[in-house]
Formats: structure tokens, sequence, C-alpha cells
């Protein structure tokens, strides 16, 4: 295979290579799931009591000391800490892969130097590992949900249907990502800073309904909102999603990452040269 040939960029050239190297690629996220806690001792207990000592330490706070309430919610002290979980689930999927991504070819330097690989399923490996990670926590969260309100909405198994357009939309964004990092090494920087004003600027810690009319518009803007939004819907307060929504958030996602896959395959025969 000659590296500095074109690649195929296409979305059928995208799903081949997905299949192909679909054991590859649970292989490897399997890998680094593990990675994370070996040598400690509760090992993969870890991912299961992280969530969980988070989401006390939001009961705690946020019910005894802040006294805060949901607009909307009833008077619960531990609702405010689930709809807070709940957002920050999504937040975390989203930041834990985009924070990674311009380190993962460089990280990954004797894969693309040494044999042939392809290194277009590292950002896939990457989601596989943070997608692990949120369902721990959205395991944790359900859990939680029964304890406190003595129920679960039956609309929680639309879930995967809520978080479908995310994960293709951060697919096609970490493919950038991971390219830019090759030839920028300061976009790694960067992108922390933008995840974290992207966290503030979405709706976890608040409803939309809070944020002055003016300012409004600047949150919905916010590709995490609307996400995060649907995601409490369907968790926390029993309904449909916006299916309208959905369908047009996939439609751009799709786009966005069938142009971050075409962007990485025109580029990556430059990352050897750069390495």
């Amino acid at each position: 295979m000659n590296p500095h040939a074109a690649q195929p960029a296409t979305l059928q050239a995208l799903a081949k290579s997905l299949w192909r190297n679909r054991q590859l690629i649970f292989q490897m996220a399997r890998r680094e799931v593990v990675g994370r806690y070996k040598g400690s001792v509760l090992g993969l207990a870890w991912s299961f009591f992280n969530p969980v000592f988070m989401l006390t330490v939001y009961t705690f706070v946020f019910s005894e000391i802040f006294k805060s309430r949901w607009a909307g919610a009833s008077e619960s002290k531990t609702q405010f800490a689930v709809l807070l979980f709940a957002g920050l689930i999504v937040q975390s999927l989203f930041a834990e892969v985009l924070n990674r991504s311009p380190s993962l070819i460089l990280g990954n330097a004797n894969y693309v130097k040494k044999v042939v690989f392809p290194i277009e399923i590292l950002p896939i490996v990457a989601i596989g590992a943070a997608l692990f990670h949120s369902l721990i926590s959205m395991s944790v969260l359900l859990a939680a949900f029964v304890l406190f309100n003595g129920y679960l909405n039956w609309t929680v198994i639309l879930i995967p249907f809520v978080l479908l357009p995310l994960v293709i939309l951060i697919t096609g964004i970490s493919w950038m990502l991971a390219s830019l990092g090759v030839f920028l090494r300061d976009v790694g920087q960067t992108i922390t800073i933008i995840t974290t004003v992207l966290m503030f600027l979405s709706p976890v810690f608040y409803p939309v309904s809070a944020v002055p009319e003016r300012f409004r518009v600047w949150i919905m803007a916010n590709p995490l909102t609307f996400i995060i939004e649907q995601a409490r819907e369907v968790l926390i307060w029993g309904h449909l999603p916006n299916w309208i929504g959905l369908g047009i958030y996939t439609i751009v996602a799709v786009v966005i990452a069938w142009s971050g896959f075409a962007w990485f395959q025109k580029t990556k025969k430059g990352f050897a040269d750069v390495l």
C-alpha cells in the first residue's frame, strides 16, 4: 500500500472500513478500557464507583448546601442531582472524546510509521471506550432514579436514539481534530478550553428556561443543548423525544462526519512525514 496515494473518502469506503475492522475496533476499545485501570486494586470496578461517588457528591452539594431546585421539577432534594447527572453524562461523552482526539495520532505514531494500519479507526476506538463509561454512568443514574422515585420510565429504552446523532457528530469532529493535532500541536490545548466553555454554555447545571431570552439563542446553538434536553425528556420526564429535531440533527451530523472523514483521508498521507 502506497501511504502517499489518495485514500477513498466516500461513505461507502467508510462503511467498508468500519465493517472490515469491526473486530479490531472492539478489541482495541476493550484494551483501552481495561488498560485505564491496569494495576489498580479494584480494576474495572472503578468505572462503577466513580459515577456513584460523583452522584453522591452532587446530591449532597446541591440538595443540602445550595438547596438548589430545578424549574418545573418536584421539590425533591435529589431531583436536581439526577437532572444534573443526566446532563453531565452527555457532556462527559462529548468532552472525553474531543479532548483526546488531537493526540490520537501522536500517541500512536508507530501505527503510522511502521505498519500498515487503518488509522481511521482510532477515533472510533476512543468513542467506543467513552461509550462504555457512559453506559456505566447511565446505569448508575437509572439505579438512583429508581431508588429516589420508586419507578422507571419506559422511555429510557429510547436513549440510544437520542445519543446516536451526537455520537455521529463526535466522530466527524474527532477525525478533524485527530488530523489537525498532527500538524498543529496547539489544537490539544485549544479544544480543552472549548469543551469547558461549551459545558457552561449548555443546560448541564441549569434549565434552558433560566437563561435570559437575549442569550438563549447562543445556548441553543450549542450542539450539546438539544441532546441534553432530549436525554432528560426520555430518562427523567418520561416523554417521547423530538423525533423531527433528532432527524435534522442526524442529517447535519452525518454531513459533518463525512466531511471529517474526507478531511482525515486527504491529510493522513502526510502524517508519516510530520511524525
